[in-house]
């Protein structure tokens, strides 16, 4: 089975001043997407004044609360029918109830507040590794780790970012990692079961190793990509000292350097039907619209 796979180079575009990676975490990923924000927009801005990608990135600690008694009441505003549906209209983060923080959630979450600086590391790393390096792709892995952890089992998050890398699916990969998570929450509601609490610290680790996979192939992690690596996860990964997660990255780029990495890189498994599929949808919309 042949995936669809564009040919043609990916470049990011000049970094300058005025560039934000609000402009990427906010895009829509396919063109069904595409279409629906646009016919939706409208409606948004008269709903709400507020845009939640309001021009500057910055990461907020989208999985920890400090603030016990304001996840309780999340939890409870979200367990009332009405209430909880109206809070889930109005939040542009989700989470609300206890609900799976899906992808766009996620960017929405990390597009808050960024400095330039951090900006500058997506765009430069995408510079350095090509279309694998692209900064939704290195956030699907922050968000699989951030929010899959637990849930996800490490196989399942490492085969599905290395089908990324050939594919470039995202969509389908996000749909298969959201049902993937969603069925894990059903078995442990059945047996009245609570997810594990994964601190922080492992959550950066499957993240680095998740990076490593879609972005490198089996490429060494060369001493420019560490420090871009860094300036990345800390921004994702706040909470996590700065030093802390160097050492992750050096100690990771050892292993890699020593051959130690060789056994855990799965290798790349064909495409599911519902993939290609799903591909060729998003090229018969775009020949549609180009004809029209």
């Amino acid at each position: 089975m042949v995936a669809v796979i564009s040919s043609s180079p990916l470049k990011s575009p000049p970094f300058t001043s005025t560039t934000h990676l609000f402009n990427l975490l906010c895009r829509p990923i396919s063109p069904f997407a595409l279409s629906l924000r646009t016919a939706l927009s409208r409606s948004a801005r008269l709903s709400s004044s507020s845009n939640p990608c309001n021009g500057k990135l910055s990461v907020r600690a989208y999985m920890e609360n400090s603030n016990p008694f304001s996840s309780f009441a999340n939890k409870v505003i979200g367990s009332l029918p009405v209430v909880g549906l109206l809070a889930r209209i109005a939040s542009d983060e989700g989470g609300v109830g206890g609900d799976i923080i899906d992808f766009a959630e996620f960017r929405r979450r990390v597009g808050k507040k960024s400095t330039i600086n951090d900006s500058r590391a997506f765009y430069e790393f995408q510079d350095r590794r090509g279309r694998a390096g692209d900064p939704l792709y290195v956030l699907l892995c922050c968000w699989l780790a951030a929010v899959g952890a637990g849930l996800l089992k490490s196989e399942e998050i490492l085969e599905g970012v290395a089908r990324l890398r050939i594919s470039n699916d995202i969509e389908f990969e996000e749909q298969n990692f959201v049902a993937l998570m969603g069925e894990a929450k059903e078995r442990r509601a059945k047996v009245n079961a609570k997810a594990p609490s994964i601190p922080m610290e492992v959550r950066v680790e499957k993240a680095l190793d998740a990076i490593y996979v879609c972005c490198f192939g089996e490429d060494l992690i060369e001493a420019e990509d560490q420090a871009l690596l860094q300036i990345m996860l800390s921004a994702v990964f706040p909470s996590v000292p700065q030093s802390q997660i160097e050492a992750m990255i050096q100690d990771k780029a050892r292993r890699v350097a020593e051959g130690e990495e060789e056994g855990n890189i799965p290798k790349p498994k064909p495409l599911p039907k519902e993939a290609v599929q799903l591909q060729m949808k998003d090229l018969q919309f775009l020949r549609q619209n180009s004809e029209s």
